[in-house]
């Protein structure tokens, strides 16, 4: 069941049997917490061989995407964001220094779209936790294996009109942020949420799947969920 809100997509639904034990190798035990001064080696973002024909690359939770995203820019801006952040800078200030950039591949441009229809007006912290969703769901062999499909499966963000994405202002301070999440959530800099968490959905809903599922965290408006 898919609630719509008048903002934000409202909520995702839950697939009719839930698989409860995710795979052993989809949790990234060295992973920190949020705001955390220190964060998981760079080579958790990068670990697996490339494929030369399409570019492969593994995200945090050891799940491989394809897509046009050069690993070696993922490793770079892993390298340069560690050091700030464990400089002390917050993740607004890394947010808008990774704003910009090489263009985003097709894979990082549905994550970064979903970060933008589902929570711009949400705190920095919020929108990461949606791209964290997005790429935990891709690993979890619940949902589908890439993010331009997690965010284009049916019924499951209210933002999306028969697999198409809306019009995107792209000169909007939004989009640029957006942008900064995806690239800072690729690179596995932090965490916002657990990579076990699969489900959110806005506080002015309730929807039915929420009383099966384990209440994780709230963050602004979104609450979040694990099986």
């Amino acid at each position: 069941m898919l609630v719509l809100g008048t903002g934000n997509a409202a909520a995702q639904t839950v697939p009719a049997k839930i698989n409860y034990s995710l795979k052993a190798g989809a949790v990234n035990a060295a992973a920190t917490p949020f705001g955390s001064r220190t964060t998981a080696p760079i080579v958790t973002a990068v670990q697996r061989t490339v494929s030369t024909t399409t570019d492969m690359f593994s995200n945090a939770v050891g799940a491989v995407f394809g897509t046009r995203q050069p690993q070696t820019e993922i490793a770079k801006i892993a390298r340069e964001a560690r050091w700030l952040h464990n400089a002390g800078w917050p993740l607004y200030a890394l947010v808008d220094r990774f704003s910009t950039g090489a263009p985003l591949g097709e894979q990082a441009n549905c994550l970064a779209t979903a970060v933008y229809f589902e929570s711009r007006g949400e705190s920095l912290e919020g929108q990461l936790a949606v791209a964290e969703v997005v790429m935990n769901r891709a690993a979890s062999g619940q949902y589908p294996s890439t993010w331009c499909d997690v965010v284009k499966q049916p019924w499951q963000f209210s933002f999306v009109r028969h697999g198409q994405f809306p019009a995107i202002n792209y000169n909007s301070d939004a989009w640029s942020k957006a942008q900064g999440i995806a690239r800072l959530a690729m690179a596995n800099v932090m965490r916002s949420v657990p990579n076990d968490v699969l489900w959110y959905h806005a506080d002015y809903v309730s929807p039915s799947w929420g009383s099966r599922l384990t209440y994780v965290e709230r963050i602004g408006a979104h609450l979040f969920y694990r099986a």
